[in-house]
């Protein structure tokens, strides 16, 4: 869906409060309902109804009635609702000419009150080039339902962390101005895509750094795992800028050292292939050295010392969870604990029936003491059932007697147990009153209760 921003002229408030009402319905709707709509925008004098007619005339919204009467939003509605937030902050005061097109992002010009020129990028996960998103990207992480607008809000803030996060570090990458949900705004790169390149004058030290940067990304601990001549950028002085980030993953990803090979090779087949470059001689003549790579000259992931920082870990990239960092902090710390504990297991549990509001804090206390009590009851009693039982050779009839008193003590206690547990369902359904079921009887004065009637008074006789 093109992107025509002359639309925005015949945009008013109300039509931008009903799009804001579709976009917050939509969070738990995939087609909201005209009524919720309603409620939410409270518009005066069925304001409502027009705006959404207006608004499904310009294709920012679309309409479903297959099964209920309702609205969702379409892309195009939501690259007004970024563009507007954009221009209420500042960021930009005019959209240009639109410079690229992926197969999950659009990008456009915008310039600033200063004629200053950025760029512009809107994702657009979803379209029929890439709709293997959710096994593919791990946007969702712990989710489990999803629409297409909400994966393209969490790639764009992902991208605009990780563009934030490698600029700080001194890695050539665009300059991070500001996002807002699926849009991203950014410097604009003066160069050309390296696949548009047909000669370069340095073509060896170009490779060198290109395979540096890769290497160096994973020294921070990170893969770019898309790292092709589609997303480097080169200028006129051969200055190398990397873009696109979304899909990056950790060092410790379970399939982190194929996508770095990947990327590797990537670089390799295409310098070979457009500027007839031999790998080896090039390396021997620039350094000489072969430390970390193998025999074709490639580098290994294998040697590639992390000693530069974890910005994975700063970043919480992919294949990097918070239990790796709370493991690894445990290690260094010395503190690490055995997680085999029945008492703190039992403990848990009563805890969480007190946030259920299962029991109340009261009863759980009283539980917890009393189980306590239980068990050194019962090592007491299997301590002298033990103790019974060491006797048994000394004397045969005396340890006839001690079993049956083991016995009797433990049926004893398995009454008690079954007691308490008693008392625990009766505390659980505390306010709860039986009643008897649909085909109890009922005895409303038939003839049944004439008969009782009528044998009381003959046995008062």
């Amino acid at each position: 869906m093109k992107l025509d921003v002359d639309v925005l002229k015949y945009l008013y408030k109300d039509d931008f409060r009903v799009l804001t009402a579709v976009e917050l319905g939509m969070r738990n709707h995939e087609i909201v309902p005209t009524e919720l709509i309603d409620r939410i925008a409270r518009l005066k004098h069925g304001g409502t109804y027009k705006v959404l007619k207006n608004l499904l005339k310009h294709k920012l919204l679309h309409h479903d009635s297959s099964k209920y009467d309702g609205f969702r939003l379409t892309y195009l509605g939501y690259d007004f609702l970024a563009i507007k937030t954009m221009v209420n902050k500042g960021v930009f005061v005019a959209v240009g000419r639109q410079i690229g097109v992926g197969k999950e992002s659009d990008i456009f010009e915008v310039a600033r009150e200063d004629g200053t020129v950025l760029a512009m990028k809107l994702h657009r996960l979803g379209r029929v080039s890439f709709r293997a998103v959710k096994s593919k990207r791990d946007y969702l992480r712990h989710r489990s339902s999803y629409n297409w607008l909400y994966l393209s809000r969490l790639a764009a803030l992902k991208e605009f962390a990780f563009m934030k996060a490698l600029e700080t570090h001194g890695f050539p990458v665009p300059n991070a101005v500001e996002h807002n949900r699926h849009c991203v705004v950014m410097s604009l790169v003066q160069g050309y895509p390296l696949v548009q390149v047909k000669q370069l004058q340095n073509p060896e030290t170009v490779f060198e750094t290109i395979i540096g940067l890769v290497v160096r990304l994973a020294e921070r601990g990170l893969i770019h795992c898309d790292f092709n001549e589609f997303n480097i950028m080169i200028d006129d002085d051969e200055k190398i800028t990397m873009i696109d980030f979304p899909q990056m993953v950790s060092v410790s990803h379970r399939n982190a050292q194929m996508y770095f090979d990947r990327d590797v090779e990537c670089i390799f087949k295409f310098f070979r292939k457009r500027f007839n470059l031999s790998f080896e001689e090039s390396l021997d003549d620039m350094d000489g050295s072969d430390e970390g790579r193998d025999g074709a000259g490639k580098p290994c992931f294998s040697a590639i010392e992390r000693s530069a920082g974890f910005l994975d870990r700063e970043l919480a990239a992919s294949g990097f969870s918070r239990k790796d960092e709370e493991d690894i902090q445990r290690f260094i710390e010395g503190k690490a604990e055995s997680d085999t504990n029945s008492d703190s297991e039992e403990v848990d549990l009563v805890e969480d029936l007190n946030e259920a509001g299962t029991i109340d804090g009261s009863y759980s206390s009283d539980l917890l003491e009393q189980n306590e009590g239980y068990e050194s009851q019962w090592k007491e009693k299997s301590c002298e059932a033990r103790e019974s039982s060491g006797s048994e050779k000394e004397d045969a009839n005396d340890n006839e007697e001690d079993n049956e008193e083991a016995t009797e003590n433990e049926a004893e206690l398995v009454k008690s147990l079954n007691k308490q547990r008693r008392r625990a369902v009766a505390a659980v359904r505390k306010g709860h009153k039986t009643t008897g079921g649909r085909n109890s009887y009922k005895d409303k004065g038939g003839r049944s209760s004439h008969n009782s009637k009528i044998q009381k008074q003959l046995s008062s006789w």
